[in-house]
């Protein structure tokens, strides 16, 4: 069994602290529940300078290596990967972020998951030139039974695997959207989504 999983705001609390972060930067106060867009410019009402200073600070190694881990995501992951499956970290951020990327998936038990940075949101604007490690044509080449994934505009990542369950973390900026169908299911956290898994497998 191959299982993709998402890294940000499913396997750590990056919008919890981009809250603070945004407060601290640009004395934004913007809690996290309200951030009800995907879009961070919108949600943060950020000009285009302000979001370019906000993602390049974020994805610098001190701030990706300070995200807390997600209640239950570490040890789901690792019981998956105890029982044969495999599991692999597909992640929007850009392949500099890459090192300090790995090193919080080891730090945090994840040693043995794989990590692809995938070009998701064509976010080259606040790091200029990004390379990433998994290019579209190729990640499409790969099968996977379950995601976890808390974006709705990564949903059209999923189109070419029609028998794909995708189980969609439970965020602010997700709960209006309305899933696409009956293979999606929302999960409130990590112990619905490793019940949920169990149940289908």
């Amino acid at each position: 069994m191959n299982i993709y999983v998402d890294f940000d705001d499913c396997l750590c609390e990056t919008a919890r602290h981009f809250s603070g972060f945004v407060a601290e930067l640009f004395g934004k106060d913007i809690p996290y529940e309200n951030i009800k867009y995907f879009n961070l410019q919108k949600s943060f009402s950020l000009t285009d300078e302000q979001y370019e200073i906000m993602m390049i600070k974020a994805h610098s190694p001190e701030v990706l290596l300070s995200y807390e881990e997600t209640p239950g995501a570490v040890d789901t992951v690792n019981g998956w990967i105890d029982s044969g499956y495999d599991v692999s970290v597909i992640t929007g951020r850009p392949y500099s972020a890459y090192a300090a990327s790995r090193k919080w998936l080891d730090e945090h038990g994840l040693f043995r998951a794989r990590l692809y940075c995938l070009n998701k949101y064509g976010r080259d604007s606040f790091i200029k030139n990004s390379d990433f490690s998994l290019e579209l044509e190729d990640y499409r080449k790969m099968h996977f039974d379950y995601a976890v994934e808390d974006s709705p505009s990564a949903f059209k990542f999923f189109d070419h695997l029609p028998e794909l369950k995708v189980m969609v973390y439970d965020r602010p900026w997700n709960r209006e959207c309305e899933l696409p169908g009956d293979r999606y299911s929302r999960c409130r956290d990590w112990d619905m989504i490793r019940k949920r898994l169990r149940f289908r497998d």
